[in-house]
């Protein structure tokens, strides 16, 4: 296997991130995921996202509750996440999206970001 390129490097820094953001708040993050980018738009998918509160109200059939938590932890987290994948690539965040699934046990977090000429621009 060979080691990642600089692309690859921020590409992990950003999962590394959102699983870490993920973590802090919720107690335990994703045990899995990958990010990938492709022109202004970055999308980190998450695998094995649940605490065992969620999963028992999931199996109890309340994965409603469980995804209105999730939009209400999504909306309150949009800026640090967005600010983390700032940081990280150097350019600004456009638009965030984020979605859950229940089965898969999956999460998307979605970035639609400033076009490389305009973070270039803004620097000058």
């Amino acid at each position: 296997m060979t080691a990642p390129t600089g692309r690859g490097k921020m590409l992990l820094a950003v999962t590394n991130s959102i699983v870490g953001l993920h973590r802090e708040h919720y107690g335990r993050g994703a045990t899995r995921g990958r990010t990938i980018m492709q022109d202004d738009y970055l999308v980190c998918f998450l695998e094995d996202i649940y605490t065992k509160a969620e999963r028992t109200l999931i199996e109890a059939g309340s994965f409603a509750a469980v995804h209105g938590s999730r939009e209400a932890f999504q909306a309150a987290m949009e800026t640090r996440f967005s600010k983390s994948v700032e940081e990280i690539t150097g350019r600004r965040v456009k638009a965030f999206l984020s979605q859950v699934r229940a089965d898969p046990d999956v999460a998307v977090e979605a970035f639609w970001l400033e076009p490389e000429t305009e973070a270039v621009d803004r620097l000058d």
